[in-house]
């Protein structure tokens, strides 16, 4: 359990859960099934029903008349909010107020828990949780366990949030970061700079003092990126893909595809021949990765480890999620970005997009 401290003013203890809500909430429950998420629990007033996998909780917001739903009539199918852990959720919430955080809604009915927010990008929440661990849980109250289902379903192996980023307006890159910096003392770990054959992007990867909530921010270098598309169709700023880790790439991915997921359209055939030299010192199995259609990203010697990762479709909205495995390699694939980044801009031209 981490304790607030000078270098954690907030306390933060990694993510709780993300909260999603669409018109239609049957096909984010479609969808999360594939991704061996099982729904464990129903609100005991309202149309909400919380998934589950690992450690990972998935929120998916049907009530009529809430914050979520609301955001989904301007947005459509979207990630409306977020929450981080934190020692003292009351403490953090007043911290944040003091430096000038916009409060979020309160919503909560009788005999409800009322959870403190935060306005965040686009308009979206951040929730500030406090009851988790040996502290109980945020579910106990609100949620009712549906009968006869695991309470903790292991899926396909997904088991917590490793990331999720925000896609911002040009400009607006440095902002977000400082909204980190100053109310969560996140600080910056990695900087990319991104050029495609036709588009570009900057990304500041920010993290928080606890290191387990990352935060990578992207803005576009010209008018016409995947960026710039996210932004059009989500009509505002948010999220852009949730990082979901994996303790075993070569199981989690066939299951989710057997399941129906639709992943990006894999690299051509000449990115895994140009792996070993990248990365000569690796030790995976060349075909099963191509096989699968996994990314693999590594620093120059074997000291500094590797990551294999593998991206969905668009599949709420303009939201797309990452499937992750880390081998020693903290970064965010950066050797991929442009592979990644070239593959989105070929599917982009083959659209007429560009």
């Amino acid at each position: 359990m981490t304790k607030i401290t000078s270098t954690n003013p907030m306390g933060t203890d990694g993510f709780e859960f993300v909260e999603y809500a669409a018109p239609d909430p049957v096909a984010l429950d479609n969808l999360f099934k594939q991704f061996g998420f099982v729904p464990v629990a129903r609100h005991r007033s309202k149309e909400v029903t919380l998934y589950r996998q690992g450690g990972i909780n998935f929120i998916v917001n049907g009530e009529p008349d809430s914050f979520a739903q609301q955001f989904a009539r301007e947005h459509g199918p979207c990630a409306c909010a977020f929450a981080i852990r934190v020692e003292d959720a009351a403490f953090a919430y007043e911290r944040a107020l003091q430096l000038g955080c916009e409060p979020g809604p309160t919503t909560s009915g009788p005999m409800e828990l009322n959870i403190p927010s935060i306005i965040g990008i686009g308009g979206s929440l951040i929730y500030l949780v406090d009851r988790y661990g040996d502290k109980g849980s945020i579910y106990d109250v609100d949620f009712v366990p549906i009968e006869g289902v695991d309470q903790e379903p292991e899926g396909v192996g997904l088991t917590f949030i490793d990331h999720l980023t925000h896609n911002v307006h040009q400009g607006n890159m440095d902002k977000w970061a400082s909204f980190y910096e100053d109310i969560f003392n996140f600080k910056e770990i990695r900087y990319f700079d991104i050029e495609g054959k036709l588009t570009g992007l900057k990304s500041r990867a920010m993290t928080s003092p606890c290191g387990k909530v990352k935060i990578p921010i992207n803005e576009s270098s010209d008018d016409k990126s995947q960026i710039e598309e996210y932004l059009k169709q989500y009509k505002g700023e948010g999220i852009q893909h949730i990082a979901l880790y994996s303790k075993d790439i070569y199981h989690s991915v066939p299951a989710m595809r057997a399941s129906g997921t639709a992943f990006m359209t894999p690299p051509p055939e000449t990115y895994y021949e140009m792996l070993p030299g990248r990365l000569p010192w690796h030790h995976e199995d060349l075909e099963e990765l191509k096989k699968n259609a996994i990314l693999m990203d590594g620093a120059p010697t074997e000291d500094g480890g590797l990551l294999l990762q593998i991206f969905t479709e668009t599949v709420i909205g303009p939201i797309f999620f990452e499937i992750i495995q880390r081998k020693g390699d903290e970064g965010f694939g950066e050797g991929n970005f442009t592979a990644l980044f070239e593959s989105i801009e070929r599917d982009q031209i083959r659209r007429g997009v560009l």
